[in-house]
């Protein structure tokens, strides 16, 4: 990993994950319930979508007094997705990041209600944003709740759950991940955009960075599925290919998806260009979704 990207995730990252557990710990919730929150909020994530967020502002050279509150929002929503996805009537997985899943420790009814607290805790953390504009404010709410909901992530499970009973074409699986996975990675890319004040014409190839990264990460996620041990990955590997799904290395042999990996990498990458940087954060973190090994 570049050793600047290294120094921003070693600065922002304890500050999101502290900020995440004051978020929580201020709801008057049941223990029982704040416990299992807290118990998928603090599983040990990359945190790659609230770093997100941080990074166009450091692009922009820009301050905010709610880039936290906007970050840890996003990765509450993240966090509820993936609680929901383990439980048996979905993915059914057992493990997460190298620890049971969460209704594997807390019950599936709770996890299941953990699952949407988190979700309303993100959409009330926005409504509270102190510095905001109001206009910029609701921009964000309305911008999350496309993003992770029907038009978005939800939307892109259901077509990723119809998937599995299907041979998808490259377009058709293009379509699920821009919404699975996609769709949160571009909210978190505007929102930066959002609260570092950026023009249409900025806002516009910030879009198409996001869109390209999120197919980027896709695809990566999809061959470390193939190369990697369970060990490696914190979850059961070869999952994909057990339950017969289409995957970029099932359609395009792992070369291929290699060099689809590449390309949307590049394409990322020449997005930044009006940004007028060398090794902009933001491509520091394109750099970095292609090259992980987990």
């Amino acid at each position: 990993m570049d050793k600047r990207l290294q120094e921003f995730i070693s600065t922002k990252g304890p500050l999101i994950d502290a900020e995440l557990n004051r978020l929580i710990d201020s709801e008057n919730s049941p223990t029982s319930l704040k416990d299992s929150m807290l118990y998928s909020v603090n599983a040990g994530g990359k945190r790659i979508r609230p770093l997100l967020v941080l990074a166009v502002l450091a692009d922009f050279e820009k301050e905010s007094k709610d880039d936290l509150k906007v970050a840890c929002a996003v990765e509450l929503i993240h966090t509820y997705s993936l609680i929901h996805d383990d439980l048996p009537c979905m993915d059914d997985d057992d493990f997460r990041r190298g620890k049971p899943t969460n209704h594997k420790v807390y019950g599936e009814a709770t996890a299941v209600l953990a699952g949407d607290a988190l979700q309303t805790r993100a959409f009330g953390i926005l409504a509270s944003l102190e510095e905001t504009k109001p206009e910029q404010t609701i921009k964000l709410i309305s911008l999350l709740a496309d993003a992770s909901g029907a038009n978005g992530m939800v939307g892109g499970q259901i077509l990723d759950m119809e998937g599995e009973t299907a041979a998808l074409s490259l377009s058709e699986l293009e379509e699920v991940h821009m919404h699975k996975t996609g769709a949160l990675l571009s909210f978190c890319i505007e929102a930066g955009a959002i609260l570092s004040n950026a023009n249409e014409s900025e806002l516009v190839k910030l879009r198409n960075y996001a869109k390209n990264i999120g197919l980027a990460f896709q695809i990566k996620d999809d061959i470390l599925d193939v190369t990697s041990t369970t060990e490696q990955l914190g979850k059961t590997a070869n999952s994909d290919a057990a339950s017969d799904k289409s995957t970029y290395p099932s359609l395009l042999g792992l070369e291929g998806a290699q060099q689809q990996l590449e390309k949307y990498h590049r394409e990322a990458v020449e997005s930044l260009d009006f940004l007028q940087k060398e090794n902009s954060m933001l491509q520091l973190f394109a750099d970095y979704i292609v090259q992980r090994d987990v």
